[in-house]
């Protein structure tokens, strides 16, 4: 008789199942903060200079890269002292600058036209400026931007008699524009305007309006 194997004994092992894999994303570089905590006792010009970059932030936020780029690019012209926070906003502006170069050359919005002024204004191009803003501020009267710069524009053209309109515009439509004026280097002749002087809440004014710019001859 042929002899039986002994069945071997069945291990029960357990199946083997195979990992799912999980692909991971590397790791992205983590993002800087948006927004600037000032210390207790900051001087009025960091805080100023840290409430314009809020404005910018706000308007990236909402897509509004000419908004954004304009107010980013003020607080290095306007606070060249707070070197901390212009590493923070070059890195935005750089943001700005590659949403909105395409649309620079031909704007056609409210919003390109400011951003157009922009460029032309950091060029040099004072004309082209305020023909942008002037635009800008037809087809968008609530801009209180764009009458900011207007006004700015306007003194650096020599015509600070016009420039009174804008500014005071700019004021009603966004008060923050009030603590940014008393400040402005751009806009130094206006604050001698008393209409200028009572709209910043000087208490007294120096010289009326009948005062041209300093670099006028007469």
């Amino acid at each position: 008789m042929a002899k039986r194997r002994a069945a071997r004994p069945v291990r029960s092992t357990p199946a083997k199942t195979q990992p799912s894999k999980v692909l991971r994303r590397p790791a992205a570089a983590p993002a800087r903060a948006t927004t600037v905590e000032a210390p207790k006792g900051a001087r009025p010009e960091y805080l100023e200079a840290v409430a314009l970059y809020e404005q910018g932030m706000a308007a990236m936020h909402t897509h509004d890269f000419a908004r954004a780029s304009s107010a980013l690019r003020a607080v290095i012209a306007r606070y060249p002292a707070e070197r901390d926070l212009h590493e923070r906003v070059r890195l935005y502006l750089n943001v700005c600058d590659r949403h909105m170069a395409p649309l620079a050359a031909s704007p056609s919005t409210p919003e390109e036209r400011v951003f157009a002024a922009t460029l032309a204004l950091n060029a040099g191009e004072l004309d082209a400026a305020l023909d942008h803003l002037r635009k800008a501020t037809s087809e968008s009267p609530k801009d209180d931007h764009a009458f900011y710069m207007l006004a700015s524009v306007l003194v650096l053209l020599d015509h600070p008699d016009e420039a009174v309109s804008p500014l005071l515009r700019a004021i009603e439509l966004n008060p923050d524009n009030r603590a940014m004026a008393r400040h402005d280097p751009d806009l130094e002749v206006l604050r001698h305007y008393e209409k200028i002087r009572a709209a910043l809440g000087a208490s007294k004014p120096a010289r009326i309006e009948s005062r041209k710019s300093p670099r006028r001859s007469r």
